[in-house]
């Protein structure tokens, strides 16, 4: 049988994952996929404390929160990387802080 702990070293591994996707590339588009793959690791682990432990529903609450601000971040952060590409022809994260005026 698949016990809490299970759901929670998934969601550890792919927290870390993410981390390291988000600090070792230069690529815009992938450190948002990595930022993305890190709230989907902390909502797993919402969803599963949730469902050992039912009396109410906080954990599937905060993770429909995290959803919405998942989707938020990244319209907003598509967004950046438009402007970035338009400007510099790039999506590194090094030639970002040229677009300071």
């Amino acid at each position: 049988m698949i016990g809490l702990g299970h759901y929670l070293a998934l969601s550890g591994v792919l927290f870390t994952i993410g981390a390291i996707g988000f600090t070792t590339r230069r690529n815009v588009l992938v450190a948002l996929m990595s930022i993305e793959i890190m709230l989907n690791a902390v909502n797993l682990a919402f969803v599963a404390a949730n469902r050992f432990r039912p009396e109410n529903h906080a954990g599937q609450t905060i993770a429909f929160f995290t959803i919405a601000i998942a989707a938020a971040e990244a319209a907003v952060g598509l967004a950046i990387v438009v402007s970035l590409f338009r400007v510099k022809k790039t999506v590194r994260s090094d030639e970002a802080d040229a677009m300071r005026g």
